[in-house]
């Protein structure tokens, strides 16, 4: 199944501990349909020392949510559901996508 939802996209959480949080999709896992957002599901880890952490210990790190748990914002700053549009330019039908709250571009 194919997400609506793309890289650097400004979400909303709607569920879930996080709730209201707002961040930037840093990542995308189609395949678990889930989205890792900036800020939110941080939680603790431990990690070994490597080469690049030669210290290791705990550290904190986000987490993927399901992405049923997210709604994009629109223009106004408000959670949406998407829609999409599929227009011609130059010659070209391409996928537009829009609010559904208000109809503007996304």
């Amino acid at each position: 199944m194919k997400l609506k939802l793309k890289k650097g996209d400004l979400v909303q959480v709607i569920s879930g501990n996080d709730k209201g949080a707002v961040g930037r999709i840093l990542e995308i896992y189609p395949d678990k349909m889930r989205v890792l957002v900036e800020g939110v599901n941080v939680r603790k880890k431990h990690q070994r020392p490597t080469q690049q952490n030669t210290r290791g210990g705990i550290v904190s790190k986000e987490m993927p949510i399901h992405y049923s748990n997210v709604m994009i914002l629109d223009s106004d700053k408000n959670p949406t559901r998407i829609g999409i549009r599929i227009e011609e330019r130059d010659g070209k039908k391409i996928k537009i996508r829009y609010s559904k709250k208000n109809g503007k571009d996304l």
